[in-house]
């Protein structure tokens, strides 16, 4: 006999969405103002957002970081952990498309399908999607090997395929491969560690809710176990497979020379996994942008928290007619004088917020 389910969890009753559920939303919470672009002095935007630093176990720097948000695809480092030991065959491009969000370009798409025999292929359960950059005007049909999570798809049914579990159902949080996972975030969270909620992701895969300090955690941990697998290296060796064509983890990957990792997640997330020689036990560094997905706001603060940890990373494209300055919140306090060295626009970049002249003179009499 079928029981009767609370019809709020089953969809909710009203769009004010005031009255349901015990975890404290968006609206609820105290973002804290990231960066601001500014038209002659004048702040037109202002980005919100939370950033926080974690050494080992430790959050060193929380700038809103009790926010919670889920970790999406951020967490593609972590999630493949369960199977690096079954995937170590694999070559180095093939190890990196496993934790990529990349843009489906024909590289991408290669590395992904070449995880699994085609005879394999039907058992793919990403969402339709066509690539995320594209040049031109948009021709392609929407394919699964196109979404940006076609890699680590393609990974985890090799992997359950590897260790003899069952691939029907490989997405769903009753699946062995959703446990398996729990237990590689309580290795850095505490055995004991629960999520407050878990989500269906975009891809299809479950997602769990951290706070932002928990996944800065979550990457300092990716520092201190960076040689226990391949999962970094594949990262620094191959970081145009890991994004794609002026991504920002990508991006960042390159600059570090080896000592960094990074990873987009949708919505507003950027990871960093840093090894530094001032943080023994690894330096994580997570950024969550308030309104969502905003790579050249989360660039501008990345380039802040890199260069005062002396890794030069470049502006993004320049803002039209602003300039963006960031909230020193997004650095700890000992580092406040190395931030103000960076700024957050280039020398060429022309002046174009303002006129060279005061109207007052030319007011007529």
């Amino acid at each position: 006999m079928s029981h009767p389910v609370d019809k709020v969890q089953l969809y909710p009753e009203s769009p004010l969405g005031e009255l349901e559920g015990d975890v404290p939303t968006g609206r609820d919470v105290e973002w804290e103002p990231l960066v601001d672009y500014r038209r002659n002095g004048v702040s037109e935007t202002t980005i919100h957002g939370a950033v926080a630093w974690s050494h080992g176990d430790e959050v060193i720097h929380s700038f809103g970081g009790n926010v919670l948000c889920y970790g999406r695809s951020m967490m593609k480092p972590l999630m493949l952990k369960v199977f690096t030991d079954e995937l170590a065959e694999l070559e180095w491009e093939q190890r990196a498309i496993t934790v990529a969000s990349h843009n489906g370009t024909s590289e991408h798409v290669r590395a992904a399908q070449s995880l699994l025999p085609r005879s394999d292929w039907g058992l793919m359960q990403t969402p339709l999607d066509t690539p995320l950059v594209q040049f031109g005007r948009q021709v392609r049909r929407s394919r699964r090997w196109y979404s940006n999570s076609s890699g680590q798809h393609a990974a985890i049914l090799r992997g359950c395929r590897a260790k003899g579990w069952n691939r029907a159902g490989y997405t769903l949080p009753s699946h062995p491969f959703f446990f398996a996972f729990l237990e590689q975030v309580r290795r850095y969270l505490g055995a004991k560690w629960e999520p407050q909620r878990i989500a269906r992701d975009g891809d299809g895969l479950p997602t769990l809710s951290n706070t932002v300090n928990e996944l800065a955690m979550c990457y300092s941990g990716l520092v201190r176990d960076r040689k226990e697998d391949w999962i970094w290296e594949a990262m620094v060796r191959h970081p145009d497979l890991v994004g794609g064509f002026n991504r920002l983890d990508t991006t960042v990957i390159k600059s570090g020379h080896g000592r960094v990792i990074a990873k987009e997640g949708a919505d507003g997330l950027l990871g960093l996994a840093i090894d530094h020689d001032d943080y023994s036990e690894g330096l994580g560094i997570v950024v969550k942008i308030a309104h969502g997905w905003n790579p050249q706001a989360a660039w501008y603060v990345a380039r802040g928290i890199l260069g005062v940890l002396g890794i030069e990373l470049r502006n993004p494209y320049p803002l039209r007619r602003q300039k963006a300055f960031l909230v020193p919140g997004v650095v700890p306090e000992r580092y406040l004088k190395a931030l103000e060295a960076i700024p957050t626009w280039d020398d060429w970049d022309p002046d174009q917020d303002r006129w060279y002249f005061d109207p007052a003179d030319y007011r007529g009499d």
